[in-house]
C-alpha cells in the first residue's frame, strides 16, 4: 500500500491541481501524521474527515483514505480513494492503492482497470508495471482456483445416489437392477436404453427426466459428449465419400417408417451424417427397433454410398 501522498505533481495524472489552502493543508497533515504516530488514529481521521469537507485537498483526501484503509474501514476508504481517481488528475497513489484493494477482495478486472488507468498516460511507471504482473498472476490464479471449485462441485453433485432423490419404487428398482446408482450413471444411458429395460415405462423416463431438468442434467448427457467428438472425426472420414448436402440431409427427408424414424429421435439422430456415425448394436439398443426397421436404415444409407459404423 502506498503511504505518502507525495509531490501533486508526482501523484496526479495531467490538468491543474485542485484549488484550496495548501498551507492549511500541510498543517494538517502533520498534525494528523503526529496524532497517528502518538496511537490516536481515530482522532486523526475525525479530524482529517473535517478537513476533507472544508479543504478538499487531494493530499488531505489522500491520507484520510490511508488512514481508514489501515483501521480496517475498507468501504469508506475506497469510497475517498475513488473521489481521488474522478478527478481531472487522477491521483496516481490513490489508483495503486484501489488496485491492491480490489486484488485482495478478488475483484481481479477493477484491480487490472486502475493499473491500465495509470499505464495509459505513464506506460514506464515502475510500481504501476509490478502491480499489473502481479494482477495479472493473480487473475491467473483465481481463474483456476474458481475452475477447480467449479469441477469439485459438479463431481460432487454426479456422486449424489439417486436414491436420495424422490423416485417412484419402480423407477428405483429399475436403476438399481441396471447397476444406476448415481447421477453420473444417469448421465451415460440414453432414453433407448431405459426404455428397453422390462418394466421401465413413459412413465418412469418422464419422472427421472423432470428430476434431471431441475439440476441442469439430462439422460445420456456425457454419451453425447463422447458422440461429439467422435462425430466430428467420423463426418470428417465421410466427407470424402458423401458431399456434404448429403451428409447434412434431415432424417425426416428420407421417408422411413414411423417405427424407424421414432428410434433414431430417441438417438438424436437428425441428419444422414448423424445415421452414418451410430452402430447397429445401438439401434437395435431402441426399444421395438428390430431387423426390419435396421434393414430399412442399411438400405437408405446405401443409396447414399454409406453404412453404420462398424465397431473396432
Amino acid at each position: 500500500m502506498v503511504a505518502n501522498a507525495g509531490d501533486v505533481l508526482d501523484t496526479m495524472i495531467g490538468g491543474d491541481a485542485p484549488s484550496g489552502n495548501t498551507e492549511e493543508a500541510t498543517r494538517i497533515l502533520e498534525q494528523a501524521s503526529t496524532m497517528d504516530s502518538e496511537g490516536d488514529r481515530d482522532g486523526a481521521i475525525q479530524m482529517l474527515r473535517k478537513a476533507a469537507m472544508t479543504n478538499g485537498r487531494p493530499e488531505v483526501v489522500f491520507r484520510l483514505a490511508y488512514l481508514l484503509d489501515l483501521g480496517g474501514e475498507e468501504d469508506e476508504s475506497v469510497g475517498y480513494y475513488t473521489q481521488l481517481t474522478q478527478l481531472d488528475r487522477p491521483h496516481i497513489n490513490a489508483l495503486l492503492n484501489l488496485a491492491i484493494i480490489f486484488e485482495d477482495q478478488g475483484n481481479i478486472s477493477r484491480a487490472e482497470k486502475c493499473i491500465r488507468q495509470v499505464l495509459d498516460t505513464c506506460p514506464s511507471h515502475e510500481r504501476a508495471l509490478l502491480f499489473m504482473k502481479d494482477i495479472q498472476a493473480s487473475r491467473d490464479m483465481y481463474y483456476d482456483e474458481e475452475q477447480a471449485r467449479d469441477v469439485a462441485k459438479r463431481n460432487a453433485m454426479l456422486d449424489t445416489p439417486v436414491t436420495d432423490f424422490e423416485l417412484s419404487v419402480r423407477a428405483r428398482n429399475c436403476l438399481k437392477k441396471m447397476q444406476i446408482r448415481t447421477l453420473g450413471d444417469l448421465l451415460k444411458v440414453s432414453e433407448a436404453e431405459l426404455l428397453s429395460y422390462k418394466n421401465f415405462g413413459e412413465t418412469s423416463l418422464v419422472e427421472i427426466k423432470k428430476m434431471l431438468s431441475m439440476k441442469g442434467l439430462r439422460l445420456g448427457q456425457n454419451i453425447e459428449h463422447q458422440y461429439s467428438r467422435v462425430r466430428e472425426e467420423i463426418l470428417d472420414q465421410l466427407k470424402g465419400v458423401a458431399s456434404e448436402s448429403v451428409l447434412n440431409k434431415s432424417i425426416t427427408q428420407l421417408d422411413l417408417s414411423v417405427r424407424a424414424r421414432k428410434a433414431l429421435q430417441l438417438l438424436g439422430v437428425q441428419t444422414v451424417g448423424d445415421l452414418a456415425t451410430r452402430t447397429e448394436a445401438e439401434l437395435m439398443g431402441v426399444k421395438n427397433f428390430g431387423a426390419t426397421s435396421l434393414d430399412e436404415v442399411k438400405d437408405k444409407l446405401a443409396s447414399f454410398g454409406l453404412t453404420l459404423r462398424m465397431l473396432d
